[in-house]
């Protein structure tokens, strides 16, 4: 595609998209790689930062997370500063998560990578079983379901799965946000995690928004009762199960197109998660 695809992107822009996004997960892939007993949550999110800058780097949506045993599920989570990454020690066989956004070269990426330090039977079936959720997410957005509705099918879908919705304990409860191009600054400020850029865009979209009638949050209030909104959507259904979560975060491309494969896709469908689904691992 030349002309302009999704809220205006060119499919220049959407490559661009596209390479930060790969940056992400080869850095949560080489991180997961390093990661060895006795490591914290502190380390983990410094080992993904200084990845990321030594090639690069600059600014970012969020700064990373990492997330290790019953944390995973966001077991107890209450409020917002129980996400920053603590000093709990990783141990063999135990779960973890690891969740960065960078920009880079002005464009966003929000990624979330499962994975345990060594064999964990239950989040290998968890990871395995949110195949199902990439499916449904794509088939409902391009019937132009409401988010709120395709959320609540979400939930149902988990239900049947018996699993939990630990999405739900994010700020707002949500399971995706727009995520668009950031004027990239060297030294930009940030706020409580996040890059002060990145949050002006969200919240122009937010005004923006409100304006028309859509939100750029993805949730499950009466504020994401609409269609799907052009653009670029990071994506992250997060299932819990007993003290043991897994989830994927990737980015979901909406268009004004009426052509259904085009009117929705995955910005790359040659990320980990999706090539374990293939080689059924």
């Amino acid at each position: 595609m030349t002309t302009a695809v999704a809220g205006g992107r060119t499919s220049a822009e959407l490559a661009g998209f596209r390479r930060v996004q790969r940056l992400a997960y080869e850095c949560a892939e080489a991180v997961a790689a390093r990661l060895r007993p006795g490591v914290t949550e502190r380390e983990a999110a410094r080992m993904q930062r200084d990845w990321l800058r030594e090639r690069g780097v600059s600014d970012w949506f969020h700064m990373p997370f990492a997330w290790f045993g019953d944390r995973t599920a966001f077991v107890d989570f209450r409020v917002p500063l129980q996400f920053f990454p603590t000093n709990r020690r990783l141990e063999p066989g135990m779960p973890f998560i690891l969740d960065m956004a960078p920009v880079y070269e002005g464009y966003t990426a929000d990624i979330g990578y499962s994975g345990s330090l060594g064999p964990n039977p239950l989040q290998h079936r968890l990871t395995a079983d949110l195949e199902a959720h990439r499916e449904l997410i794509l088939r409902e957005v391009r019937e132009r379901r409401s988010l709120r509705e395709i959320y609540e099918d979400v939930d149902r879908l988990m239900v049947r799965q018996g699993y939990a919705n630990r999405h739900r304990a994010y700020p707002f409860g949500v399971i995706a946000h727009k995520v668009d191009r950031v004027r990239e600054r060297r030294f930009s400020p940030r706020l409580f995690g996040f890059g002060t850029q990145a949050l002006k865009g969200l919240a122009s979209d937010a005004l923006h928004g409100h304006r028309e009638g859509w939100s750029p949050l993805w949730s499950p209030y009466r504020f994401s009762d609409h269609p799907p909104q052009p653009g670029l959507w990071a994506v992250e259904p997060h299932l819990g199960f007993r003290g043991t979560g897994a989830k994927f975060e990737e980015i979901l491309v909406v268009t004004d197109s009426r052509d259904p494969e085009e009117s929705a896709f995955w910005l790359d469908d040659d990320l980990p998660h999706v090539r374990r689904w293939a080689e059924g691992k």
